[in-house]
Formats: structure tokens, C-alpha cells, sequence
């Protein structure tokens, strides 16, 4: 069998921004428990940006220790797959929440939606997670 084609940088990047997949986040509690969440994001440079609550288990755990792993994945053949991992920055700044509430959801509601979305989550006890990305696994054609 082939080995899977690796995808360039512009590819995964490509993918990334695709669509409305979302990312499945995998994080660590406390007593060393594995946790994964579908969120929505959005890529910004060398960042995914995502928001959550403050006190989900993805908000404590994230607060608690940055590293996080974000897996996004086409599920139809031929299936392709990106993995990031990186440490994750927590913000509670509120025009920044809301700015990127907003965001991320004209991404995956239109933007006919994104202000409501900005102001249902752009509130106290809502955070901005910024992952930064300093490893990436991606790899397209999984079938063929």
C-alpha cells in the first residue's frame, strides 16, 4: 500500500478554511482524563481561533494548561485529515470575544447571523482561545 499524500502547508491551510467542518479539540483534565469537544473556529495567521465558556471543561482545562490537539477531518473517499497541536492563549477580553464571536459564526451560519451570534457570545464568562500552531499532521487522499 501507497503511504497517504502529505499535504503542503497551503493545502492544510486551504482545508482548514474550507467549509464548516468542525474542529474535534482534545484536551487533558486534571487527572490526566482525555476530553474531546467539536467546536467551531476559524484560522488567523498561525492561529485557530475558537471561543468556549469559561467554565466548560474545555474553558477550566485550557486555563489550567494550554496544550491542546485540534483534529479536522473530511469524512467522505477518498477522507482526508488535519491535526494541529499547540498551546493555546486564553482571552476574556470582551471586544475581542465578540469581534471573533462574530467571526466565526458568519463562517458557519452566514453572515446574516453573525451579530447575533456576537452578542449571545460575546459576554462575561465567554472566552477567546487562541491555539497556536506548532505541529501539523495533514494528509488528504486516506483511500487511495
Amino acid at each position: 500500500m501507497a503511504a497517504m499524500p502529505t499535504m503542503t502547508e497551503p493545502e492544510w491551510r486551504a482545508f482548514l478554511a474550507h467549509g464548516t467542518r468542525t474542529g474535534k479539540l482534545a484536551t487533558t483534565r486534571a487527572d490526566g482524563r482525555p476530553h474531546v469537544a467539536p467546536v467551531w473556529f476559524l484560522l488567523d495567521g498561525g492561529d485557530l481561533v475558537f471561543n468556549t465558556g469559561r467554565d466548560t471543561v474545555k474553558g477550566r482545562t485550557l486555563r489550567r494548561d494550554g496544550r491542546a490537539a485540534l483534529c479536522v477531518d473530511d469524512d467522505r473517499p477518498p477522507f482526508a485529515f488535519v491535526l494541529v497541536e499547540g498551546v493555546a492563549a486564553v482571552s476574556e477580553e470582551l471586544a475581542e470575544v465578540r469581534h471573533w464571536a462574530g467571526r466565526i459564526a458568519a463562517r458557519y451560519m452566514g453572515e446574516d447571523r453573525a451579530e447575533e451570534y456576537a452578542a449571545r457570545n460575546g459576554v462575561p464568562g465567554e472566552l477567546l482561545v487562541r491555539l497556536r500552531i506548532d505541529k501539523v499532521i495533514a494528509q488528504g487522499g486516506v483511500a487511495d
